[in-house]
């Protein structure tokens, strides 16, 4: 329910991967995999990546939070 509510707000994933992602939710499945537009990838130690759409599989994100900025640069 919270993260049906985020629908069309900014969210911060954290991955399995040790890569953070911020992005606009678009919206999700049954199985949490996760429509992203206006992405920024920041894997660990690297510099920022930034994409215009992408689909994340549920099985690998760890910890949704909702309104996040991301980590500090």
């Amino acid at each position: 329910e919270l993260v049906d509510k985020c629908i069309g707000s900014r969210i911060h994933i954290v991955m399995k991967s040790d890569k953070e992602i911020v992005g606009t939710l678009l919206g999700f499945d049954d199985f949490v995999s996760i429509l992203l537009m206006e992405i920024e990838i920041t894997p660990e130690g690297r510099r920022i990546t930034k994409l215009d759409q992408i689909l994340l599989n549920g099985n690998n994100i760890t910890m949704l939070v909702p309104g996040g900025e991301g980590p500090e640069v």
